[in-house]
């Protein structure tokens, strides 16, 4: 008896891929190898908008703290008065601290504020009725243009000391908010009282004039 010797069809055999197992195999791989990409682009931008949030933060913290410090440099003076150099329209340099042992009256004004017309003409009487008496007025003229000025003390016949507040150095060492704004300065230096707003009054002037004489 013989075995019967297989015939080809009878013996197994491996076939070689189609090119469509082959196709969704490598796309398979590439869904592989390129799953790890979106996860690192996530972190990294996870990674710039902390840093840009912290950035912001930073950013935000230094601006109030320095707003706060602003704040607080521009308070109103108030003790000793703040000194400072004027140099007046007619050229003259003048200092707050030359006045010692006088009372002086520091107005800030401009030409352009309303409210300060209503006062100068009170402020200007009085002034050459106390200006042998220890007296000292001194206008300190905020934000405005020289010829603007120099009308304006035209308009109403202002004698005493008045000089542009350049860079408004004056105006920020006494923390003024507006115009305008009175100052009292007793012979010692020190800011007895202020007028926030027009002095419309004699005799409100008068009775802050009383405590500074000397």
């Amino acid at each position: 008896m013989t075995d019967n010797l297989p015939v080809a069809s009878d013996i197994p055999m491996e076939t070689a891929p189609s090119a469509t197992e082959t196709a969704n195999s490598e796309a398979d791989d590439g869904a592989t190898t390129d799953g790890a990409k979106p996860g690192n682009r996530n972190r990294q931008t996870t990674i710039w908008r902390l840093a840009i949030i912290g950035g912001l933060l930073v950013f935000i913290w230094f601006l109030t703290v320095g707003l706060h410090r602003q704040n607080e440099s521009q308070q109103r003076a108030s003790g000793m008065a703040p000194d400072f150099e004027l140099i007046t329209f007619d050229g003259e340099t003048i200092r707050l601290s030359d006045y010692l042992g006088k009372g002086v009256v520091v107005n800030f004004w401009a030409s352009w504020c309303e409210p300060c017309r209503s006062e100068a003409a009170l402020l200007e009487q009085t002034w050459r009725r106390e200006k042998d008496n220890g007296i000292i007025f001194i206008g300190v003229d905020y934000l405005d243009q020289e010829y603007a000025a120099k009308e304006y003390i035209k308009e109403f016949d202002i004698t005493y000391p008045n000089g542009p507040d350049l860079q408004s150095a004056a105006a920020r060492r006494y923390g003024i908010k507006g115009v305008p704004e009175t100052f009292f300065i007793d012979p010692e230096g020190r800011i007895e009282s202020r007028s926030i707003g027009p002095i419309l009054s004699q005799a409100e002037l008068d009775s802050k004039l009383e405590a500074i004489r000397p």
